[in-house]
């Protein structure tokens, strides 16, 4: 064989194996996301149907299972609200859990996206419909054979729902992942009184001792009705009813706190005070993280971009905090 036809099988060779690799790594990814069922998963509650996404990893034994709860307002079960923009926080974190072996099962509220006909008008959602909601599927997730322990994550508001259903189901444990420890009415002072001009902030006061006494009041100005809207008063003065710190504290559970300091929602303070309520609960501020996960500077512009940019990789320190905590619940 001669030099100029060993070099053409050489090459040949050579872009045999160039193919042979990327087939081999075309059908190892596909085996990869083979390995993950991705299903629609609903409820029916007695009172409406919910819907939502199912992540099961492949396992000949029950794997642990994380019910995802989201957050206030019209949040659905990807993280995403149409008011605040997309950035699929939750359903980045269901698929980080999946691909270490542990399902999740995240759902729109009753009233919101999918879920929307379960309580079209939002006059009649409450906490306790919340709660009822949560403990649903929680009962549904314990008595399917597919999975292990149910661990309830609850993000923002979120975090206090997960808190009031836990007990009842006999979670094996609770994540709390941006939530506040005092009662949201305190937490809306705070937030309003560096927003509005000095008129429009003693109406809003006046609002919220009105809901906190549980009243509803009409005679709200064209500025605040985002917040005070009538409509939206029946479900504010439930959530002012619950004491989140005082909910944690009455968990038997293991239990993480996880919240980011660069977030512009909730702040540290909030963490610090749920970790006093529970002492034994495990705490993870993460530096730099905002409210949607993200590494994010303290910057309101980034900040606020970064709620719509599902792109955005999600805090590296969030992933193994929770994947730890969860590995963790075998040797308790």
């Amino acid at each position: 064989m001669g030099a100029c036809e060993s070099n053409r099988h050489l090459v040949h060779d050579g872009v045999m194996m160039l193919r042979v690799l990327a087939l081999s790594l075309t059908l190892f990814t596909g085996f990869v996301q083979a390995t993950v069922l991705q299903r629609p998963i609903s409820l029916d509650t007695g009172t409406g149907e919910l819907f939502g996404s199912l992540l099961l990893p492949k396992s000949d034994t029950p794997v642990p299972v994380v019910l995802i709860i989201s957050g206030s307002g019209p949040t659905d079960r990807d993280g995403n609200n149409p008011d605040g923009g997309r950035n699929d926080s939750l359903k980045r974190l269901a698929w980080v859990l999946a691909k270490h072996n542990i399902a999740s099962v995240r759902y729109d509220k009753r009233g919101v996206a999918a879920s929307l006909a379960a309580t079209p008008d939002e006059r009649n959602l409450s906490v306790e419909a919340y709660v009822a909601d949560a403990e649903a599927w929680g009962r549904k997730l314990k008595a399917d054979p597919r999975f292990g322990p149910l661990i309830l994550l609850g993000h923002s508001e979120g975090a206090l729902i997960a808190s009031l259903a836990a007990p009842s189901l006999d979670a094996a444990a609770v994540i709390s992942m941006s939530g506040s420890a005092r009662p949201i009415d305190q937490v809306l002072r705070q937030q309003l009184s560096n927003r509005l001009p000095p008129p429009l902030l003693l109406r809003s006061n006046e609002l919220l001792d009105s809901l906190k006494a549980g009243h509803v009041d009409d005679n709200v100005p064209p500025q605040l009705q985002v917040i005070f809207r009538p409509s939206v008063q029946p479900y504010l003065i439930s959530l002012f009813r619950q004491d989140p710190a005082a909910a944690f504290a009455q968990l038997k559970m293991p239990a993480l706190i996880i919240q980011g300091s660069n977030d512009i929602q909730v702040g540290v303070g909030d963490a610090r005070l749920l970790k006093e309520a529970k002492p034994d609960a495990e705490l993870a501020v993460i530096e730099g993280m905002n409210h949607v996960m993200r590494i994010v500077p303290n910057d309101v512009k980034r900040q606020l971009a970064s709620y719509k940019d599902p792109q955005l990789p999600l805090a590296a320190e969030l992933s193994t905090r929770i994947l730890g905590f969860i590995d963790g619940l075998r040797t308790r």
